[in-house]
């Protein structure tokens, strides 16, 4: 296809997170495991065959693919493949080890998280430098913006879940202390945007409707942010005295709480405007991908919430995500393979003023 674009990795990242989430999950299901396992197994198959048909397309089609980079919409979308990376490798240590062995899973979690890491420390940089000096033409303010400031907030998730294979001493304290920084990189680069889109909502319109979707993406940068605190919180005793990681742990909760709040607010603004949209016609694109990685972080810290607290109550709200996350992909996977087999795929231009 000559509109192929990184785009394509979004699926990879809403499919991996179904394996993630799942083993997050504080409550315990029949088939939840093998539902991880199944996830994962099929996340590794997307993003070896999305990774393939990319190569190709820049073979094909070098000229298209080398200006996706000028493109004001495409251009956002260069941070989904370092987040399917760390997606499929985060799974692949969690789910896949059950399958291909503990030493295996950690070294490909190894390398895919290093990959995505230092490919997603480029797009935050890169990205909004192009938005900022080579996008042309005056462009209101869309979920999509988020895409290249987010993976250095899954980087700093994910990489929680490393620490405690990192050799003990200076290597892991360097692991523990670049996870937070990252942390902060894209926590305030979300909350400069966040505040943009909400302002256009409020004083302008909710845009085309093929781009209504992207309002969900803003659940990614504030559940990721609840899931890496809380993650890296739980590990920070490995690294640092227990007056700081007992600190870092509280801090989890007394962050994520209120974030969570507004997550939830999010998600329900999110809900009415898409069914509000979806009454009149919300086309199907690959914007419906946001549909599932954005909720599944939410899955993930509420969990991450509900372990550090106690509360049954999170718990709860925690397998409730998580059967809208399953609802969700289900429908976004058969009409993007439905969609892909048509060749009818495409991403929307972004809302003109």
């Amino acid at each position: 296809m000559a509109n192929f674009g990184p785009n394509w990795f979004a699926s990879v990242m809403g499919t991996g997170i179904v394996a993630t989430a799942a083993v997050s999950l504080p409550v315990r299901l029949p088939g939840l495991r093998l539902l991880a396992v199944g996830g994962w197994v099929l996340a590794v198959v997307l993003l070896v065959a999305v990774t393939a048909a990319t190569a190709r397309h820049w073979r094909r089609y070098p000229t298209v693919a080398r200006r996706h980079h000028l493109d004001p919409v495409m251009a956002h979308f260069y941070g989904a493949p370092p987040m399917a990376l760390m997606t499929v490798g985060a799974a692949t240590l969690l789910a896949g080890r059950d399958v291909i062995g503990e030493t295996a899973a950690l070294a490909a979690d190894w390398v895919l998280w290093t990959a995505g890491t230092i490919g997603g420390l480029i797009t935050a940089v890169a990205v909004p430098y192009l938005q900022f000096t080579r996008h042309t033409g005056e462009r209101e303010p869309f979920g999509g913006w988020l895409m290249p400031v987010v993976p250095p907030m899954v980087s700093a998730a994910t990489g929680a879940l490393l620490i405690p294979y990192a050799p003990a001493g200076q290597p892991r304290l360097t692991l523990l202390v670049a996870c937070y920084a990252m942390f902060g990189v894209s926590l305030i680069a979300s909350f400069a945007v966040i505040p943009q889109i909400w302002q256009r909502l409020a004083t302008r319109d909710v845009g085309p409707a093929r781009m209504v979707p992207t309002l969900w993406i803003v659940l990614g940068p504030l559940g990721q942010s609840i899931t890496a605190l809380n993650l890296l919180g739980g590990v920070a005793h490995l690294a640092l005295p227990h007056e700081y990681a007992d600190t870092l742990r509280v801090l989890g909760v007394v962050y994520g709480v209120p974030v969570w709040g507004f997550t939830l607010l999010w998600m329900a603004l999110a809900t009415a405007i898409t069914v509000r949209t979806a009454r009149a016609h919300l086309p199907f694109s690959l914007t419906w991908w946001s549909f599932t990685f954005p909720v599944g972080t939410c899955v993930t810290g509420t969990s991450a919430l509900a372990t550090h607290t106690g509360s049954d109550m999170l718990a709860g709200a925690a397998a409730l995500l998580y059967a809208g996350l399953l609802a969700a992909w289900t429908v976004v996977a058969l009409r993007t393979t439905r969609g892909a087999l048509r060749g009818t795929l495409s991403l929307p231009a972004a809302p003109q003023r």
